[in-house]
């Protein structure tokens, strides 16, 4: 999303994602946040009247929709869909950008369970949330690819977990092996899992 095209909340909810992805949740303040966004630091207290707690929330929200928006996009892309294809473009967007920037950030939703899941409460009802609005579209995809349904979820949630993993092992190695080797081992058992055509 563009910059131009956002008000001030939205640019808040953008803006904390990506400080959070970056620091997480302890280390990200409504002060940084209102940096980032370009905001007035009145606004936070306006538009998330329930403080930090609600600002990450809704960070994390926003995230579980971005990763499932960027299904159909991924699928798109690719000119003969694939369960290895799709999961090989899922990885890419962070070797890319890994081999761009650095492997300086992760995804917010994994930050927000690190830093608030022993905590219980919203936060942690919230990152759940946007990890089944990520793996719903996928296992839709995964069923559109000729994966029976009765597996097309629990193979979403086994590439959502191996994405998140290999992502925390690149950032501490500084290494993109761990995402390259997620694709190349993963990739066989998806596709092994399309059902023959009749």
């Amino acid at each position: 999303m563009s910059e131009t095209r956002r008000g001030p909340r939205e640019r808040m909810v953008f803006s904390a994602a990506q400080l959070i992805r970056r620091d997480g949740v302890a280390a990200t303040g409504m002060r940084e946040v209102a940096a980032h966004a370009g905001a007035p630091r009145g606004s936070l207290q306006h538009y998330f009247p329930g403080g930090k707690e609600q600002l990450v929330n809704e960070a994390v929200g926003w995230a579980g929709r971005y990763a499932g928006k960027r299904i159909a996009r991924f699928l798109a892309g690719l000119e003969d869909p694939t369960p290895s294809g799709l999961f090989a473009a899922m990885v890419a967007q962070w070797t890319d950008e890994y081999a761009a920037d650095g492997c300086t950030t992760g995804c917010p939703v994994a930050a927000a369970v690190v830093d608030c899941a022993a905590a219980g409460g919203s936060t942690r009802e919230a990152a759940a949330a946007a990890f089944t609005t990520w793996r719903t579209p996928l296992a839709e995809a995964l069923t559109g690819m000729g994966v029976p349904a009765a597996r097309a979820e629990s193979l979403a949630t086994l590439m959502i977990s191996t994405l998140e993993g290999a992502i925390l092992m690149a950032r501490a190695e500084q290494d993109l092996q761990p995402l390259t080797t997620a694709v190349r081992e993963l990739g066989p058992l998806l596709d092994a899992a399309v059902a023959p055509a009749p």
